[in-house]
């Protein structure tokens, strides 16, 4: 059975840390999975090896090799990648670090989802830049050395860079009823679990539930149960990753029926079990 790796996912900020880098690498036989999503933070995806699509509130662009992915905090987005083997480097930090005066000068070319791409003669010196970057975090990720080393980066992604122009892209924003479902989104930009049925949802929304379902689907590419579920599990993942909480609590806290049915979920989604995954967490750190 193919070993599936969590996109993204559960990867974020630890307190006290300001940033950080993880290197992510799929062969060809590895499953993957993703689905649309929000941060707390800002995210740079620099990628190596890349086949496929990235979801985005300016619409929808086709990833190549050494691409790179700006996402801001909050801000929706996705991804669908081919079998091809794979790899990339994930950075998020604190949107707190665009106040400083320095980065305050670009920071204005971030204030959305950015597709980018680089000229041939910039590609070498990225993909060695962010290789230092991480090898400096590994070595110590709060020291003077690695934050210095991500500003030089996003100070040469923003001067080299250039956006990837997809002439058919509709932004998600711009998607008829986007505004209507903003009460859903906040919920789930806002809460590790939402709890609601879809008439529940679409009353929030003041639709009716017919019509709810069809917004929700034609923006997030799959129905409300589904990413009410999957949003629960990736909320899972990320506790079972960054805290001692029991498989059992987490289940309750994320308001599953049962700790055998959020084990038989999980597993269903990641193709392991909460314990296997908290172990191999564990052995990645």
């Amino acid at each position: 059975m193919a070993k599936l790796q969590v996109y993204c996912e559960p990867f974020c900020i630890e307190e006290s840390y300001q940033f950080e880098i993880h290197h992510v690498e799929y062969q060809q036989e590895d499953a993957y999975s993703c689905f649309m999503h929000f941060h707390e933070v800002h995210e740079f995806i620099i990628f190596e090896q890349i086949d496929g699509s990235y979801y985005y509130n300016q619409g929808e662009s086709t990833l190549i090799d050494n691409d790179i992915v700006f996402t801001p905090a909050l801000e929706t987005h996705n991804f669908e990648l081919s079998e091809r083997p794979k790899s990339w480097y994930i950075i998020q930090f604190l949107p707190e670090l665009f106040n400083e005066t320095e980065l305050q000068k670009v920071s204005s070319i971030f204030q959305q989802g950015q597709h980018l791409r680089l000229q041939a003669k910039d590609i070498a010196i990225v993909q060695q830049q962010v290789s230092w970057l991480y090898d400096s975090y590994q070595d110590n990720p709060l020291s003077g050395k690695s934050l210095t080393l991500l500003r030089l980066l996003i100070f040469w992604i923003a001067e080299h860079a250039k956006p990837v122009v997809s002439p058919n892209s509709v932004p998600i924003t711009s998607s008829i009823g986007y505004g209507k479902l903003s009460p859903v989104i906040d919920l789930f930009r806002q809460s590790k679990s939402v709890d609601l049925t879809l008439v529940e949802a679409a009353e929030l929304c003041h639709v009716s539930a017919s019509h709810f379902s069809r917004m929700f689907k034609s923006i997030f590419r799959c129905n409300f149960s589904e990413y009410s579920l999957r949003h629960r599990l990736y909320s899972a993942a990320r506790l079972i990753s960054q805290t001692d909480s029991s498989i059992t609590d987490i289940s309750y806290e994320l308001n599953f029926s049962s700790p055998s049915h959020f084990i038989a979920q999980f597993k269903k989604q990641f193709n392991t079990t909460p314990y296997k995954y908290r172990l191999d967490v564990k052995k990645r750190i």
